[in-house]
């Protein structure tokens, strides 16, 4: 097992490394100088300031100095400073990051609680007019787009009926936004508990559970529900990482202060540490989710830590 964990930690190192490669080609690959680019709304600004500003952030060194700095920073804790404001990086991604993990984890909530027995439901009684309504229903909420789905939630349960609040950053201001995610994502969930319940039921040991004479609830929950649990959870991993970026778009509308708003308003001011703040901070936060999910994967199914 242990073994296993390591592997999955080696991974998750390699891509943190080859993102810190990404996020220092990322002002290389802009269009022009970005430099100018940063300062092109500013009124008054000298070329010895914007030569000053290109010296501080390091853009007139090799691009290899500039990585290599980067890196030496990174190990230290040290992302930068914003150019708006001149604060701490680090400080201002950790800041925010709770609030768009806890919107994460509170949809990916609501995915599974509504999904899993919804795939079950249809799995249980597959070809039934409940399967078909089930499925329609996952369908819809699959095609429905997330900006849509928030405004219609926001319409009628901030404004028209008043039971919860429009926007912000609390307690009750997380249901909606999670709501927004959790929803789509839990069409999802839905139907691959179904495939994969469906599938596992076509098996050989489930069949001879059956000629033992064990009760078929029995058998959903003990053997069944175990082992179609397997691929869903790896999908679990690959849906966090989809509403960490999905949140970039539910956090505007909502006005939650995450750091999927955080990136927008600093790719309006053209904050390049700040962005590529929030760009490492998203790869490492998605990396150790999947470490772990892929841990609670290697429990449910011994085969796989073995392999």
């Amino acid at each position: 097992m242990w073994r296993f964990v390591g592997g999955r930690l080696a991974m998750g190192l390699l891509t943190i490394f080859a993102t810190t490669v990404a996020v220092t080609l990322l002002i290389h690959l802009v269009p022009g100088d970005p430099v100018q680019i940063m300062y092109a709304q500013s009124q008054g600004t000298t070329p010895e300031q914007l030569e000053a500003i290109r010296h501080s952030l390091g853009l007139d060194q090799p691009i290899v100095f500039q990585y290599l700095h980067f890196l030496g920073r990174l190990l230290h804790g040290d992302l930068g400073y914003t150019i708006r404001g001149h604060q701490a990086v680090l400080d201002v991604v950790l800041q925010r990051l709770p609030n768009t993990i806890a919107l994460a984890v509170t949809a990916l909530a609501i995915a599974v609680a509504i999904g899993l027995p919804m795939g079950f439901a249809a799995a249980y009684w597959q070809g039934s007019l409940l399967d078909a309504g089930l499925m329609i229903l996952s369908i819809g909420g699959i095609a429905i787009p997330s900006f849509w789905l928030g405004l219609m939630l926001m319409l009628f349960f901030a404004v028209d009926l008043g039971w919860l609040p429009v926007s912000g950053t609390g307690p009750l201001n997380i249901l909606l936004p999670a709501f927004t995610l959790g929803l789509s994502n839990a069409a999802i969930v839905a139907r691959m508990t179904r495939s994969s319940m469906i599938d596992v039921m076509s098996q050989d040991f489930v069949r001879t559970a059956e000629a033992k004479g064990l009760p078929r609830s029995t058998i959903l929950v003990h053997h069944v529900l175990r082992a179609g649990l397997v691929p869903v959870v790896t999908m679990l991993g690959l849906q966090f990482a989809f509403m960490m970026g999905g949140a970039v778009v539910v956090e505007n509308i909502f006005a939650w202060n995450g750091v999927g708003r955080m990136a927008v308003d600093a790719i309006f001011q053209r904050d390049y540490p700040l962005i590529q703040g929030f760009i490492l901070s998203f790869t490492v936060v998605v990396v150790f989710v999947s470490i772990l999910l892929d841990t609670v994967y290697a429990l449910i199914d011994p085969r796989i830590r073995r392999s």
